[in-house]
């Protein structure tokens, strides 16, 4: 059982212990029910205490048993819950560190509770599109109140048990222990057992009464509120409509109300994108080959190559996490010109509050600069991030092979080169790995690590640990031209130039993909990265892929000097200080310049077409690499852009999409557009694994 029994004096005790987070699972719960039983039987136990071992009373449903059988076997958690309840001797739950979800619900249940300081108590269901599925939307309000209940549900935050404990009227908390709270939890439950032992009946939160004195207006506004703030999400509205029931309904017709809600919000594209970004963020840090008991090399202090934007930026990840870091750089310039940088960053934070000005200081401290390799020689990592092009690379790597102290890990933050070559210029490939950083890199939380094929085991587990560290979603990629995101916006970029020889303006290409849910379209995502960069990228191919047709108009677009929002135009005009893409007459006027010169007549192009000529070139790409083994998983995909490149969260990213699409309907309209003289043709073609998969009638999740 992942519960334990113990009896300490007339104290019945069951200590959750299912690590990390004493998840309840099906074993945890047969350990509650039986050890509620067992109490109940012995004449010499008059209370119970329910609590957790490790780091958590409980952080909610087990998620290893999602989808399984045993996530519904008897005793389910609101089987569980009606049998506490229904306990015959009062039961206290000792609330510390983390009690989420069906913890906090199980603890509702409880006749008591008591929480330790700096408990995180949340019902953070609505992250993964659901309501609380076990009665805590018909609890909370009658403990908490209900404006301070719905508040907590809505936004599924943790708050502190003081904080909740200081709510006035509040009867969710009704002490705080300070010290040994399990020490102090038993005497409070014998406490109450004498009590109880004169008679009266335990106190049950479902007998309370969940009030507002203008329920209707309050509602109103709270539901015109959620809407407007989570217009792409059901659930937020569903919490609303649940907290209502609560104090509208009969507590058990507000059960029944949450758990068909609950039930209907499961069977949503939201919720089913939400838990797979939710299971696929967990399952990245899983790599086949490596053991999660893989050693790890000691990361203590780290070497940046470069004071550039993104060497500033990576930086600033490692002084955020306490780890010191030396950045090195060519001339003493650059080096003021980035720590410069950096320090307006910081201080932006501390003037919005969101940084302690002390905290500041103490990351600034942790910095060193210096202009010599020698200085770096002791770092237990280096990360180059200089200009993307090899030579350059050759001669850092040549020198960090030299200077750099045997085990030092070498980490290159390159975007699409070869990890392989990289790694050659070494006499230590074990040693060398990828690591590529977003821009801005102190704040996308994607980061793509990529394995070349020496790249030793505990190299790989070190840096996935490192990026966990410095709160970056870390994604490991093969090595392949672009990796994983990058190769596949390639597709995605090619299809939005090919549309505008066809037809389409930038501005109407980026309007259909937006109202799709991405954050930008690729013309202005263009002009926010530099149309330069992909320019150069462009013309190294076209020596080394030269199969590869692209539409002119983006090359075009650099020879007039049109880079994006650095230089105050690209595909769109921009004014002085501020970034409203303003649609350019000239721009137009060069595409269809370009158009007619290709002979092509311009046709009317439908918003669903250019939506499914972008994301379905984004899927095949990614079923390519599938099979290729750079990526291992289709939910690693799925990371990568969901957290880097801004596909719409409640979509699931491209391959969770295609799933939800259905395969068969993907390749059907991949052999439609096939049929486009002006496209790729031989594209469209389907991936070997995504023809398979759809001919199977089976998913890539």
């Amino acid at each position: 059982m992942s519960a334990s029994y113990e009896v300490r004096g007339a104290v019945a005790v069951i200590t959750l212990n299912n690590p990390p987070v004493n998840g309840l699972g099906y074993d945890t719960r047969r350990g509650i029910a039986d050890g509620i039983d067992r109490a109940n039987a012995d004449p010499a136990v008059k209370a119970v205490v329910i609590t957790g071992a490790g780091r958590a009373f409980s952080g909610g449903a087990d998620i290893r048993e999602f989808g399984t059988p045993k996530a519904i076997a008897e005793p389910n958690l609101l089987s569980l819950i009606l049998q506490v309840e229904a306990s015959a001797k009062p039961v206290v739950a000792a609330l510390h560190s983390v009690v989420m979800g069906g913890g906090l619900e199980l603890a509702l249940g409880c006749h008591y509770r008591v929480a330790a300081p700096g408990t995180q108590v949340a019902l953070p269901e609505v992250k993964i599109g659901l309501v609380p599925g076990a009665g805590g939307t018909q609890r909370l309000p009658r403990v908490l109140g209900v404006e301070t209940a719905l508040n907590m549900i809505v936004s599924g935050e943790p708050v502190k048990s003081e904080l909740l404990a200081a709510v006035p009227g509040q009867k969710l908390i009704q002490k705080l222990i300070d010290g040994d709270l399990l020490a102090g939890a038993v005497a409070y439950a014998a406490e109450v057992a004498e009590l109880h032992a004169k008679g009266g009946p335990l106190p049950r939160v479902r007998d309370l009464k969940a009030v507002h004195a203008n329920a209707d207006g309050y509602f109103a506004f709270a539901r015109n509120t959620v809407k407007a703030m989570a217009k792409n999400f059901p659930a937020p509205a569903k919490c609303v409509d649940c907290v209502e029931a609560a104090v509208k309904m009969k507590f058990d017709d507000g059960m029944r109300f949450e758990r068909d809600t609950f039930l209907g919000l499961m069977l949503t594209p939201e919720s089913r994108a939400l838990r797979h970004a939710f299971l696929g963020e967990r399952a990245a840090s899983k790599i086949p080959d490596v053991p999660e008991d893989t050693p790890q090399r000691k990361i203590e202090k780290v070497a940046v190559i470069g004071a550039g934007t993104m060497g500033g930026g990576i930086s600033m990840n490692f002084l955020n996490a306490g780890i010191p870091v030396t950045i090195l750089e060519t001339a003493q310039e650059a080096l003021d010109r980035g720590v410069g940088v950096m320090r307006k960053n910081y201080e932006a934070q501390v003037k919005k509050g969101k940084l302690k000005s002390d905290k500041y200081e103490q990351r600034m401290a942790l910095l060193k600069t210096t202009l010599a390799y020698e200085d770096i020689r002791d770092a237990d990592m280096v990360i180059e991030a200089v200009f993307e092009e090899m030579g350059v690379k050759e001669k850092v790597f040549k020198k960090l092979d030299e200077v750099m102290k045997p085990g030092a890990i070498l980490a290159s933050n390159t975007s699409t080169l070869d990890v392989d070559q990289i790694a050659a210029f070494t006499q230590r490939p074990q040693d060398v790995i990828g690591t590529h950083f977003f821009s801005p890199a102190n704040v996308m939380r994607l980061l793509e690590v990529v394995r070349g094929k020496a790249t030793a085991k505990d190299v790989l587990a070190t840096v996935m640990a490192l990026g966990k560290k410095i709160r970056k979603t870390a994604v490991v990629s093969g090595v392949c031209d672009g990796f994983i995101g990058n190769r596949m916006i390639e597709q995605y970029s090619r299809q939005a130039g090919f549309m505008l020889d066809e037809g389409c303006t930038p501005a109407q290409v980026d309007k259909a993909i937006e109202k799709f849910g991405f954050a930008m379209g690729p013309f202005r995502m263009g002009d926010l990265a530099g149309n330069d960069i992909g320019w150069a990228i462009r013309k190294r191919r076209a020596t080394e892929r030269a199969e590869m047709r692209y539409s002119r108009s983006a090359d075009l677009l650099c020879e007039m000097g049109r880079f994006g929002q650095k230089t105050g135009a690209g595909w769109y005009d921009y004014q002085p200080g501020r970034r409203d893409a303003i649609p350019s007459p000239v721009v137009n006027e060069m595409i269809d310049q370009h158009r007619a010169s290709l002979g092509i007549a311009p046709r009317k192009i439908a918003d669903d077409e250019i939506v499914q000529r972008l994301v379905y070139a984004l899927v095949n790409e990614g079923a390519k690499i599938l099979e290729e083994g750079i990526a291992s998983k289709a939910s690693d995909i799925d990371m990568v852009y969901l957290t880097g490149y801004g596909f719409p969260l409640w979509r699931g990213g491209p391959m969770c999409y295609a799933d939800t699409v259905g395969l068969f309907n993907v390749v059907q309209a991949m052999k439609r557009f096939a049929r486009n003289p002006n496209d790729d043709q031989a594209f469209w073609q389907p991936a070997p694994l995504l023809a398979k998969l759809a001919a199977e009638g089976k998913s890539f999740t």
